[in-house]
């Protein structure tokens, strides 16, 4: 590093190009893009908004969990509106001398002002724009970076049209005083895509790799219920690889469907050797999910059971796909989701008569709803509608911390094994009404190692097994 260049901003400028990205290239974002979109029109016309007296924000902050294009988002933006685009990381201003994140800043709304209207795009904003907590012996310079930013978006000769775009996945963590009107006026949630964002996201990124002609996307976007853009592009490039390995130059339906298992569970473990007991329990612990899940209203079908081994340590697993996304969940639907990750254990007490580690993840998933019913859905009539947790970055994990006293957490503790309990009995009870059922599947998956949802519901309803 040469000392001349201590304290100048080192933001990359992305000029115009054609080649750039643009809108039609971010799919499943359409409430974001439509805010972006009224920047771009603001820098191309503004005399239509000063006629009617109206301002632009000066800030728009993108908030998000990682993965939902955000980036990708802020590049659009600079694609369509044809202007300078300032590009620079929130860690960058942070440097070794103290003093001089503030006169990166200072040098990076100079250079933009010299070619506005323009727009400066600070990806990772938490990096500088924590809270100010006033503690001594903290990071003073991050604090000045900060304040100098405030500085210069206030600017009292007027930004204009310098317009500003940061992103963070930790929204929380911002300081107020740069989250209030007048800074970051306004806040554009990029959330994880619904059903049909996926499926135009899955098209987006189809068209760089040659499909066969029974490829459906919707099907596929069923499965991948929950990914983010990044998750979904990863998908697509997972499936044209496994395209490659059995040297076709085309990319199948069975291509796409076994690049969602690889992302969720992992390969297939090709020297995973089972012993003929394991594989036995293993296929009733499965076919207890299935079973338990198809014989209970309101839970998702059951759209593929597989006791091929996966490198992420599954034995096997069951696939349940929903037809729709849900916003809302009954306390029946959560209560049938408990019921339904007690069926392997529950499978493997009623017909061997003892229980395996097998059983692990499925304890946690159904320990954590059922906490979570308690303690933040209101759905204790003891409890009633009082909040005993609260979720710290909900866009990170989404951590919980309890809000109670330690008498509360001991009646929350006994509450959540209560229902677990009393799922995992209903569970046991519908494997005891269906054994018959239990067995036939059992053995079917046993032989065969992977069903399809169809293939269940045929042999469930008595039919012979194919």
């Amino acid at each position: 590093m040469q000392f001349g260049s201590i304290g100048k901003s080192n933001a990359k400028v992305y000029v115009q190009s054609t080649e750039g990205i643009h809108f039609s290239d971010v799919a499943g974002e359409d409430e974001a893009k439509e805010s972006l979109a009224e920047i771009v029109d603001y820098l191309h016309n503004p005399d239509k908004y000063t006629e009617v007296g109206a301002s632009m924000p000066k800030g728009l902050l993108l908030v998000g969990p990682p993965g939902t294009g955000k980036t990708m988002l802020a590049k659009a933006v600079a694609g369509e509106a044809n202007v300078p685009f300032f590009s620079i990381s929130g860690s960058e201003f942070v440097e070794m001398f103290v003093g001089m994140g503030a006169s990166k800043v200072r040098d990076l709304f100079k250079q933009a002002k010299e070619k506005a209207p323009c727009i400066v795009f600070i990806d990772e904003i938490d990096a500088i724009g924590k809270k100010r907590d006033g503690q001594l012996g903290g990071n003073d310079e991050r604090e000045q970076t900060l304040n100098q930013l405030l500085t210069e978006m206030d600017g009292f000769e007027g930004n204009n049209g310098v317009i500003i775009l940061a992103a963070t996945n930790r929204p929380e963590s911002l300081d107020p005083a740069l989250t209030r009107p007048g800074r970051f006026d306004r806040r554009v949630p990029v959330e994880l895509p619904d059903l049909k964002g996926r499926e135009e996201i899955l098209k987006v990124h189809a068209k760089k790799i040659k499909l066969a002609d029974d490829v459906d996307f919707h099907t596929i976007a069923r499965m991948a219920s929950g990914t983010s853009g990044a998750e979904l592009a990863n998908i697509v490039n997972e499936a044209a690889l496994r395209a490659v390995r059995d040297n076709r130059t085309f990319v199948t339906q069975a291509d796409l469907e076994e690049s969602i298992e690889v992302v969720i569970a992992g390969y297939q473990k090709k020297n995973a050797i089972m012993s003929d007991a394991e594989k036995k329990v293993v296929a009733y612990h499965e076919i207890g999910h299935a079973l338990v899940a198809a014989m209970q209203t309101d839970s998702a079908p059951v759209q593929k059971i597989t006791i091929i081994p996966r490198t992420s340590g599954a034995l096997g697993y069951t696939m349940q796909v929903e037809q729709n996304d849900k916003c809302l969940l009954t306390k029946e639907e959560l209560e049938n989701k408990i019921a339904t990750y007690t069926g392997g254990r529950a499978a493997e007490e009623i017909v061997f008569g003892q229980i395996t580690t097998g059983a692990s993840n499925d304890i946690e998933q159904a320990t954590k709803l059922a906490r979570a019913m308690i303690t933040r859905y209101g759905m204790n009539e003891d409890f009633d509608m009082v909040a005993m947790e609260t979720v710290n970055n909900q866009y990170l994990g989404g951590d919980t911390s309890l809000a109670c006293s330690a008498e509360t957490q001991k009646e929350i503790d006994k509450k959540v094994v209560a229902l677990v309990k009393e799922q995992h009995e209903k569970a046991k009870q519908i494997l005891r009404e269906n054994r018959d059922a239990l067995d036939r599947l059992a053995q079917y998956l046993y032989e065969k190692e992977t069903i399809t949802g169809d293939e269940f519901m045929h042999i469930l309803k008595g039919g012979a097994a194919q």
